[in-house]
């Protein structure tokens, strides 16, 4: 400390000026554990040096704090909100934690994390997956460092969660990912018909807990791109079918695409647009066989028509005998 009072708080977590916030709670959770009063019995000096990092953490792990300590050096704590003051120091009550894990994972939580709470790993991995946890505030027990069962607190919350964005195809075959959890590459299994917005758990992938190796459980959730072609519905497999004038309107055997191949349905005369044809056992894969596959009908004019075909096209409009518009028309009078 200079002789105005002022703190260096990235010399004090021995930190280059720009550090980003990993270095930071790098730091000091070395020097945590380096200057622990429970590492270091009776040494005051250690003790003074333990709170001294401690507020410095708690300085520079906060986004506004920080901000305000570059900007305004010796005077960030008047710069800001009231009660904000520099140099407060950090109040630490050892007696209140069960064990030296505990009071860090609390202060992380404190100082470091949203909602109050800090994981480990809630940095995106490298394949894209944001990791997620959360640290319970009420840490704390009545006796001191090395206590009882009794006086140890309740347990953090290890478990992680990320989102995996799979193709339709990969979802209807299933697949196989990598992820990247706290620098363990983990093989996860897809199996073949996962729907949107299921969760997989991976036992014992989760954060891991320093000191302790405890180490909470990774849930998955699962997330379907978009098809040009099919749309999942519950159980349901839908897609259009393009028809052709005739088609729709004499019937037809046409020839139609599956997820797996092709298959031959029967259009019959007159169904009209917006119907529906089911292939059962043709759609999603199901925990008990196959769902079924739903095609709407719907009708595909060419950009052109041919001269033969505007020909008898005309000749359908000379000899057609039905108004379209008839109901219609009757039915839009108000």
């Amino acid at each position: 400390m200079s002789a105005n009072g002022y703190r260096d708080y990235f010399k004090v977590l021995e930190l280059e000026r720009g550090a980003d916030a990993d270095a930071v709670k790098r730091s000091f959770r070395k020097l945590a554990r380096q200057y622990h009063p429970d590492v270091n019995p009776g040494d005051k000096s250690a003790e003074a040096k333990f709170k001294e990092i401690s507020e410095a953490y708690e300085v520079l792990s906060d986004p506004d704090k920080r901000r305000r300590y570059e900007q305004f050096g010796q005077y960030w704590g008047s710069a800001g909100s009231a009660g904000s003051g520099a140099g407060a120091g950090v109040d630490v009550d050892f007696g209140r934690y069960g064990n030296f894990d505990d009071f860090i994972n609390d202060l992380l939580g404190r100082f470091g994390g949203p909602a109050g709470g800090g994981g480990f790993g809630g940095a995106a991995s490298p394949g894209g997956f944001g990791f997620s946890s959360g640290f319970p505030g009420g840490f704390g027990g009545p006796s001191g460092f090395g206590g009882g069962a009794a006086g140890r607190s309740q347990p953090v919350n290890l478990d992680a969660e990320a989102t995996i964005h799979l193709s339709l195809s990969e979802a209807f075959r299933g697949c196989e990912r990598t992820l990247a959890v706290n620098d363990e590459r983990v093989q996860v299994r897809i199996p073949p018909g996962v729907k949107g917005g299921s969760r997989l758990r991976l036992k014992g992938k989760g954060n891991l807990q320093p000191g302790t190796g405890r180490r909470g459980d990774l849930y998955l959730t699962l997330q379907l791109q978009d098809h040009p072609i099919w749309t999942l519905d519950g159980d349901q497999l839908r897609a259009d079918l393009p028809l052709s004038l005739d088609e729709l309107s004499l019937g037809a055997e046409v020839r139609v695409a599956t997820p797996e191949g092709e298959a031959t349905v029967q259009v019959p005369a007159g169904m009209g647009v917006g119907r529906t044809l089911r292939l059962k056992g043709k759609g999603w894969p199901l925990k008990d066989g196959r769902g079924d596959l739903l095609l709407t009908l719907s009708l595909h004019l060419p950009p052109e028509f041919s001269e033969p075909e505007k020909e008898l096209l005309d000749q359908l409009r000379q000899v057609r005998s039905s108004d379209p518009r008839r109901e219609w028309m009757n039915a839009a009078r108000l």
